[in-house]
């Protein structure tokens, strides 16, 4: 008879009713709906604007969310089953469970050294942080919070060759487990939250700290300033808008306030950045030159067609990541869990298919592992924890899922991950 065990379920339950008689509460909500209410309280227009915003009407955020709504559990009674085992091998690592942290640009929006504190969430239960490209701290002082647990590494492709070089050495310097290169994102999408409040991080300085910490970058800026040393300087209106503009771009770029305040190099650093850190003509010849490059494996994020799917894991890349950036570039466009269905068809059984955007809670996780996910990236929701309180709200709201995720298992009928299959959901009858 198999030994009884609470699993993370149970025992995080019980560590909330426990701290309950003592009048201690969550630092974060249990439900979505309150989390992201919390969240929006305590965030910056501007910051709310970044996170939460999509593109063009929003129709993409709903579709991954009526996604999931077409389909439902079907929960097995009298099973037996007292233990679930919620790990998994991926590429290369043992993970505690099927949930990784997704990148998010700009995270200082939500809170000072914004991916260290992501990654300390994330080391706490011991699942991996993508870092991401447009991060707020260099991945290399990110790297060292995360302690033994496996990390990955996001890259936009620049117009900088010899940039995308150095991004892929430091990658593996600091021991990534992979590579995600994020296609989805080679122009940013229409999105008018922020263009409502004219406000893009990146324009002060916030989100490109991969950037001002990279040996080639710094020399690409070195290059900028000198070329425009001899040429005609150019007449910039004065406004208090652009001079809390330049005290910004002084503030977020590394080293002394005083000493950046007096130097060109923090605006040719965002100016240099807002050129050359995406590549509008990334093709498959591009990444077809990445296992000449690097020895990472490499994840490609952004695949919704299956055509794209097929053709990725024909070139030989290690995983794929079904993706339609949170609803944040394409208006309407696809679900990211109905691309699954038709992705995983086409491609069968075997290959490294992980989902993103939309995933909010542990029964999402059941029923994206159900349709054919191997994984899933968690996006909002942790930032939303970043906002209310920091690594330890990062850590909570992972630890929610994880515990959400364990009991749907339990109260099911599935032993382990691999027992979720297609047939623990059907499309929904009360859609």
């Amino acid at each position: 008879m198999q030994q009884s065990n609470r699993g993370p379920g149970r025992t995080r339950q019980e560590q909330i009713y426990r701290d309950g008689v003592f009048g201690r509460v969550p630092a974060v909500p249990a439900d979505f709906a309150t989390l992201e209410a919390r969240a929006k309280e305590v965030s910056t227009p501007r910051a709310w604007a970044y996170v939460a915003g999509g593109a063009g009407e929003g129709r993409t955020m709903r579709n991954n969310r009526a996604a999931f709504d077409r389909w439902a559990i079907v929960p097995r009674m009298a099973h037996g089953n007292t233990t679930r085992d919620l790990s998994l091998d991926l590429l290369g690592s043992r993970l505690p469970a099927p949930v990784l942290l997704a990148p998010v640009g700009a995270g200082a929006l939500m809170g000072e050294d914004s991916d260290l504190k992501i990654a300390r969430g994330a080391a706490a239960n011991g699942i991996p942080y993508v870092f991401s490209n447009q991060g707020c701290n260099a991945m290399e002082d990110t790297a060292a919070e995360m302690g033994e647990t496996p990390r990955w590494v996001q890259l936009y492709w620049s117009t900088d060759e010899g940039l995308v070089d150095s991004m892929l050495a430091r990658a593996e310097a600091i021991g990534a487990g992979a590579l995600v290169v994020t296609l989805d994102t080679t122009l940013l999408g229409w999105r008018p939250m922020d263009l409502n409040i004219g406000s893009l991080p990146f324009s002060q300085g916030l989100g490109i700290a991969q950037y001002t910490s990279d040996p080639r970058f710094a020399e690409i800026v070195r290059e900028r300033i000198a070329a425009a040393a001899g040429a005609a300087k150019e007449s910039t209106e004065v406004t208090l808008g652009a001079i809390k503009t330049l005290l910004a771009m002084t503030r977020n770029h590394p080293g002394a306030f005083l000493e950046n305040l007096r130097s060109p190099v923090p605006r040719a650093a965002v100016e240099t950045f807002l050129d050359i850190y995406s590549n509008p003509g990334l093709s498959w010849d591009h990444l077809a030159t990445l296992r000449e490059r690097t020895q990472l494996p490499v994840v490609l994020k952004g695949i919704l067609h299956p055509h794209d799917a097929k053709r990725a894991f024909d070139s030989g890349v290690d995983a794929i990541v079904v993706s339609n950036h949170g609803g944040r570039q394409v208006d309407n466009a696809i679900a990211s869990l109905d691309a699954l269905v038709t992705i995983r068809e086409a491609v069968g059984d075997d290959p490294t298919v992980l989902l993103d955007s939309g995933i909010r809670t542990g029964a999402d996780v059941f029923t994206a592992l159900a349709l054919g996910a191997n994984a899933v990236l968690l996006g909002r929701p942790h930032m939303y924890g970043l906002a209310i309180a920091g690594a330890q709200g990062v850590a909570e709201v992972v630890a929610n899922v994880i515990a959400e995720l364990d009991l749907t298992m339990a109260l099911s009928g599935t032993a382990d991950l691999a027992s979720i299959t297609r047939e623990c959901v059907v499309p929904n009858p009360s859609a």
